[in-house]
């Protein structure tokens, strides 16, 4: 396990107790607002209205997981439901990123069906009337069989309006999207955020980063939309060259990163004529989102530090 992935875990471990999380959550939305554009659905709004202006995009992603109530499920739906209407009176992409489990995945109705399918039929529904895309955002491991399962079924019905996120660090992965090929999915390719036991993925950086290229390239080499989630300028650079060399079109493909995070190459991608996409998450319930930021560079770490001591 190299210095990175050992920087990780020993973060988000750190992050799972109690004490921390309520340290963080009283001091330190102030520090969250650099990854997290603001509480309301008016503030994301706004965040996408700015993204707009240099050429970049935004992605809506109303934070939360994991509900464990019919009521908490629904309320999501709703919410996620009222990104359209706040949308459709303007003149951008409408791209919707939702969790599974925070819209039922986990709850079974007295009819037998799933909640999380049934709320993901409503949303879809609204987004394919108005020509728009929801991500089903991919979680820890062992929700990866369920998803690509429901991703399959709703892709049926909805065709391109969906589309799903692997990633590069599941020793499985590779196999996931060759056995998705049928499909022709929209795949958003990421490294991977959540802690997950060496059993399942691998801890070398290095590895990763090979992975990641691996599934990239063979997503486009299939003809398949791919989006490649990553700040990595090597990782960036090398896919111009791939797609190049392989007389990829621009319009498979698009690059797609996190708010708050390299604006500026952001809009130096848009203004070179790449589609790019910006992650704008909102909500409160923002503290598992900004503990996977933190894990990602040490950097983040001795920012929230001062953060904390100044509060």
């Amino acid at each position: 396990m190299d210095i990175n992935q050992i920087y990780r875990k020993a973060v988000l471990s750190v992050a799972e107790r109690p004490q921390i999380e309520q340290l963080v959550r009283t001091k330190g939305w102030g520090m969250a607002q650099r990854f997290v554009a603001g509480d309301t659905l008016e503030d994301a709004v706004r965040a996408v209205d700015e993204l707009e202006k240099i050429g970049v995009h935004g992605i809506m992603d109303l934070l939360g997981e994991m509900v464990t109530t019919e009521l908490e499920a629904n309320t999501f739906a709703e919410n996620i439901l009222a990104i359209f209407d706040a949308l459709e009176a303007r003149n951008y992409p409408i791209y919707v990123s939702i969790k599974l489990s925070q819209i039922g995945q986990d709850l079974t109705l007295a009819n037998g069906e799933n909640l999380g399918m049934v709320n993901a039929r409503r949303i879809l529904s609204r987004a394919k009337q108005l020509g728009g895309f929801v991500r089903l955002d991919m979680e820890d491991h062992p929700r990866v069989d369920l998803t690509l399962e429901q991703l399959r079924t709703l892709q049926l019905e909805f065709g391109n309006t969906v589309g799903t996120v692997l990633q590069a660090y599941l020793y499985r992965t590779f196999d996931d999207r060759k056995n998705l090929d049928n499909l022709k999915p929209n795949l958003r390719i990421v490294k991977g955020a959540y802690l997950e036991p060496e059993t399942v993925a691998f801890s070398e950086k290095a590895e990763v980063d090979r992975q990641y290229r691996r599934l990239v390239y063979a997503h486009l080499e299939a003809g398949n939309y791919t989006c490649v989630a990553t700040h990595d300028e090597s990782i960036i650079n090398d896919v111009k060259i791939f797609v190049e060399r392989k007389k990829i079109p621009r319009d498979l493909f698009e690059f797609q990163m996190l708010y708050g995070i390299r604006r500026d190459l952001q809009k130096n991608l848009a203004l070179e004529g790449y589609t790019v996409r910006a992650y704008i998450p909102y909500g409160r319930d923002w503290y598992a989102y900004f503990s996977r930021r933190i894990a990602e560079r040490p950097a983040n770490v001795l920012f929230i530090l001062k953060g904390l001591m100044r509060g």
